[in-house]
């Protein structure tokens, strides 16, 4: 029963994994385009390939503590799972209480490092996300 579970929750990141990143590729090329557009026409050089390094730079450290959000909010779902079938016994309860403790720890981890890295490449380097 626990690797049906377990299977089908990587079955579900894997997903949504896939399917939030899918998602978020328009709206960054979108976004990217629209800058080239507006601010860098014209330009050409170090600045608008600096700016497309930090961009994707910037996405991708987004897209992993995406991921890591979404994994610790899992681990908060399955610790649930397992403290309502755990009938009382005490062994049980107390993996289950772990469980969720340490996944709301990994979220809130998870999103102060979104919150800071944001805010350090968007004073540093002027980054807008």
């Amino acid at each position: 029963m626990k690797k049906l579970i377990l299977s089908t929750m990587m079955a579900v990141m894997t997903v949504l994994g896939l399917g939030g990143v899918a998602m978020l590729s328009p709206v960054y090329a979108a976004q990217d385009g629209a800058k080239k557009g507006t601010e860098y026409m014209g330009e050409a050089g170090a600045k608008d390939q600096e700016t497309d390094v930090m961009s994707i730079v910037t996405v991708g450290i987004n897209v992993v503590l995406g991921l890591i959000a979404l994994a610790a909010v899992i681990m908060i779902i399955i610790g649930g799972l397992n403290y309502t079938t755990s009938q009382g016994e005490a062994t049980k309860v107390k993996k289950a209480k772990d469980t969720i403790l340490y996944g709301v720890i990994g979220l809130v981890i998870a999103l102060l490092a979104f919150a800071i890295v944001n805010f350090v490449l968007g004073q540093v380097f002027g980054s807008e996300i």
